[in-house]
């Protein structure tokens, strides 16, 4: 299997904790405040939920490709992807909610497969990806 293929579906599995987080929160806001709070409730879930992307993922999806960068290089460039993708999934998930009038679960599938798809390329090509050091100019 590709390495590349390999660490998707390593991602993936990690993302699933996250999710898991995200739509418990997604569902409670529901269940408590009614459809309304479909876009809030998604939005508070995917700040939850990327906490332990964060941690997993830098633990075990890119352990061998991060080296030695910090947690403060490594956090840093994350969130920004991560906050990146939490405007992407509150947008698609206003727009698909009320303006497309798609129930909340499956414009929550949709903006979760999109989100996917953003948060591994940045991950990998960029938040995690291991930096040769430049030699030191004497």
């Amino acid at each position: 299997m590709p390495k590349l293929f390999k660490q998707f579906l390593t991602f993936a599995a990690v993302g699933l904790c996250g999710t898991g987080i995200q739509y418990l929160v997604l569902w409670l806001g529901v269940t408590w405040h009614g459809n309304s709070a479909a876009v809030s409730a998604s939005a508070i879930g995917y700040l939850l939920g990327s906490v332990a992307n964060y941690l997993l993922n830098y633990f075990f999806t890119f352990k061998d490709q991060h080296g030695q960068k910090s947690h403060r290089e490594a956090a840093a460039k994350f969130y920004t992807i991560a906050g990146l993708g939490w405007l992407l999934n509150t947008g698609l998930m206003f727009l698909l909610v009320n303006y497309l009038r798609i129930t909340h679960w499956p414009a929550q599938l949709i903006t979760t497969g999109i989100g996917l798809l953003w948060n591994f390329a940045g991950s990998r090509w960029w938040a995690f990806k291991h930096t040769t050091p430049r030699p030191q100019a004497e």
